[in-house]
């Protein structure tokens, strides 16, 4: 794990963290310390962070307090004034500039992604692409999103009517481990757009991505105070930040966004919730076998499964179900499996032993009633500590775990559907509704065939980047897989309140020119007569 590239911040062999408090195997212990400084703390404690990839000791974390929760939200609340009256061109240029700073850093970025999560280095390279593409487009789009358009009054002319998007303040982020980097981030940057400021709180296992992605804000010139970093358990320094923000965004469980939902709600503050999944793909008897085939294997493993709009149930149509499971088996078996720095690895490892054990749960719970195991299903400690084969299950019935349950980890179960009804009501079944896929050669089909499945974002002839990678397409969750939206003007206009302002001219929307009630009742009426002939609406 070493690099001649000094700005990748990598060491050679081991220094001993028994000794030395900042030491890491792996990372300059200056470099860390650099970042971890950047976290609102002073309670003394740390907490070390170690890699998934071999247990090496990454960095002591320092632990916020409930007294550092709010001196965050004062830097928020001093820099968030200042910030809201800045013109929007100012803001697209900084956001444009972080475009460009994550581009020339990715390396770094990347190696801090893989070190903190184990996942291969080409999905730690998505993360660098979506966080660009988020920057690019809110800094090409942020002026027209936030403009003050003009409504129709009452009165043409005489009723003048603009609406203001007024920035909601302070953003609590809470952001999760899967992809530390692009969530620890891309809901910040359009929250920040907006006018807002922030106050995060990222997973725990991953918080050198996110202080990280807070060092890139700065150098892209955005204001001191504008990101504000807090450590610690959700219990503590989470629920802090829910009893102080203006608006939520969270990322994470089901059971967690509830709860979030819960206390948003006893103060009547806004959030949004983008929560679990268990993903339907639609493989049509019309599919390209081979393009399905292939989608399938990024669907299902890509980051190792640990991907909130990854695919965890298949549904094949019976005309193509021997072929495409024959291809997909043979290519899920072809997959290169490692947990290194290197760009070879197809797929990398789970990040936690709670995650491992999931998987192992899933799988052996499956298998003792019944289903059949076609590819995978054993752990590899052999490849590093959390490591779990790309797995395929057939014969998987409604009282296995895996049936209705998010596994989030390289497991996929396999259908076989008669007709185009069946499928879609497979499709549906369950509380989740957050992505979907479907693969058909009739393109014009399958998108009326979406309509009909009851996720936020459907894929057709793709896994899940057609909608992910489209920034001004709207992300989320229907059902228990959330509220609200990330990405498009709704990612953005989220953290915004609206506010109607209208001016009258001439005559006042009361009685006028010696008019009493009952006649200016009659004008009224009469008006309304003519506006209708008119075409007003």
């Amino acid at each position: 794990m070493t690099s001649p590239n000094p700005e990748r911040h990598l060491v050679e062999g081991p220094r001993d963290p028994e000794h030395d408090a900042t030491a890491t195997y792996v990372l300059e212990p200056a470099y860390v310390t650099r970042l971890t400084d950047r976290i609102i703390a002073t309670s003394g404690e740390t907490k070390q962070a170690t890699s998934p990839i071999n247990l090496a000791p990454l960095a002591q974390i320092p632990q916020s307090t409930e007294a550092d929760v709010e001196t965050a939200f004062e830097r928020a609340r001093a820099a968030q004034k200042v910030w809201a009256q800045t013109p929007f061109s100012e803001r697209e240029r900084l956001l444009l500039k972080l475009h460009d700073v994550v581009l020339a850093r990715q390396a770094e970025i990347a190696d801090v992604v893989v070190l903190e999560s184990a996942k291969a280095r080409k999905d730690a390279f998505a993360e660098v692409l979506h966080v660009a593409l988020t920057a690019r487009y809110y800094g090409r789009t942020l002026s027209k999103h936030l403009a003050s358009p003009r409504r129709p009054g009452v009165f043409p002319v005489l009723t003048n009517v603009h609406v203001n998007r007024i920035p909601k303040g302070i953003v609590g982020i809470i952001s999760p481990w899967n992809y530390p980097f692009t969530m620890a981030l891309v809901d910040g940057l359009a929250a920040v757009a907006a006018g807002n400021a922030v106050v995060a709180k990222p997973d725990a296992q991953t918080m050198l991505s996110a202080l990280l992605a807070a060092e890139l804000l700065d150098e892209a010139g955005f204001p001191a105070g504008l990101w504000n970093i807090v450590a610690g358990p959700g219990s503590r320094v989470g629920t802090q930040i829910i009893e102080r923000a203006d608006y939520i965004c969270f990322t994470g469980s089901t059971a967690t966004g509830k709860l979030i939902g819960k206390q948003c709600a006893e103060r009547l503050i806004g959030c949004s919730l983008e929560l679990g999944g268990k993903n339907p793909m639609l493989i049509l008897a019309d599919a390209d076998v081979a393009k399905a085939a292939d989608g399938a294997v990024r669907a299902v493993y890509s980051n190792a499964g640990q991907l909130c709009v990854s695919i965890e149930r298949l549904f094949v149509a019976d005309e193509v179900y021997d072929e495409f499971k024959a291809q997909f088996v043979a290519r899920t078996k072809a997959l290169t499996l490692g947990a290194t720095l290197d760009w070879e690895n197809d797929m990398g490892s789970l990040i936690s032993q709670d995650q491992l054990d999931t998987a192992v749960a899933h799988v052996e719970d499956a298998r003792s009633k019944g289903a059949t195991v076609l590819a995978g299903g054993e752990a590899r400690p052999d490849l590093s500590p959390y490591f779990f084969e790309p797995t395929i299950l057939e014969g998987v019935t409604p009282e296995m775990t895996c049936h209705g349950h998010e596994t989030f980890g390289p497991v996929v179960s396999l259908y076989r559907f008669k007709t185009e009804d069946e499928a879609i009501s497979l499709a549906n079944e369950g509380a989740y509704g957050l992505n979907g896929s479907i693969f058909s050669k009739d393109v014009k089909r399958a998108r009326e065939l979406a309509k009909q499945v009851k996720c936020g974002t459907i894929n057709i002839n793709e896994a899940y980047a057609a909608t992910f990678a489209s920034i001004d397409a709207p992300m989320g969750g229907m059902r228990e897989s959330g509220t609200g939206r990330r990405q498009g003007a709704e990612g953005l206009l989220r953290y915004t309140e609206t506010q109607s302002v209208a001016s009258q001219s001439v005559v006042p929307l009361a009685p006028s020119f010696g008019l009493s009630e009952e006649q200016y009742a009659k004008v009224m009426t009469l008006s309304m007569k003519v506006l209708k002939a008119v075409g007003r609406a």
